[in-house]
């Protein structure tokens, strides 16, 4: 009898650890910490046991923590965020940008790629003059020589800075291309989907910027419908996102 009672209160005492370590799915969401909007693609992993998953384009998620765990939000151009799970009933991540970043062009009609590539050359007119400083020499009253305004401006960390950004401008240029063409409403009248296949479909199968200047309309919609049959096959895939390509700066 004595044993038995020894027992049960062995077993009350374990109870509240084994309550505690148990795991729990969590819901979370993230937000641009200087925007306020929330962001999608972000990678998630619980950094005790390696789980990990994207957020889908609503900024939201879901992950099984258990109370100490460590979860760690990771996306291209933004520093990484930590949060220490202690039972809140959402976790919120509000992501700080790690790139530079290019204010959105508020419109009333919709501008054609063209137009906001003119406007953000003027916005961003002396960096377009550093990034192509013109050429290396220069011909004066004693002869030809090198122009030292055109070597400091080509090693200077503004120079290099200012190709950066109009790097970042041209991606932003051929993907509003593509954005104009390929379209939610070409796509969805092609294939039918909606809501988050719709966005699933959109984004796993965006065709780049050559293939969407040298394509007729009848060949994206082509396009559009033989990669909707590979679609159908699994709706609820969503690719990997490409790694990030990394700049090495390199100080003498």
């Amino acid at each position: 009898m004595n044993i038995l009672r020894n027992i049960s209160v062995y077993l009350i005492l374990l109870l509240p650890f084994s309550v505690l370590g148990q795991a729990k799915t969590v819901q979370g969401i993230v937000f641009d910490k200087g925007t306020k909007q929330r962001i999608g693609k972000v990678f998630i992993k619980n950094d005790q046991t390696k789980d990990n998953i994207y957020n889908n384009a609503r900024g939201e998620f879901e992950i099984r923590l258990r109370e100490g765990d460590a979860i760690i939000a990771t996306k291209e151009g933004y520093f990484p965020d930590t949060i220490v799970y202690s039972e809140e009933k959402v976790l919120m991540f509000h992501m700080e940008r790690s790139s530079i970043y290019i204010p959105e062009v508020q419109v009333v009609a919709r501008k054609s790629p063209e137009e906001i590539l003119k406007q953000r050359r003027e916005e961003f007119n002396k960096a377009y003059r550093l990034a192509d400083p013109g050429s290396i020499f220069s011909v004066g009253p004693t002869g030809a020589g090198l122009s030292i305004s055109t070597i400091y401006n080509f090693f200077s960390r503004e120079g290099k800075n200012a190709k950066r950004l109009t790097r970042i401008i041209q991606q932003e240029y051929e993907n509003n291309v593509i954005d104009s063409k390929f379209t939610r409403e070409l796509v969805q009248k092609t294939t039918g989907l909606k809501g988050e296949h719709l966005e699933n479909f959109m984004s796993n199968y965006r065709p780049n910027y050559y293939f969407i200047l040298a394509a007729s309309p009848y060949e994206l919609t082509e396009y559009i419908k033989s990669k909707y049959e590979i679609f159908k096959l699994n709706p609820n895939l969503r690719f990997l996102p490409k790694l990030p390509e990394i700049e090495l700066e390199v100080n003498n």
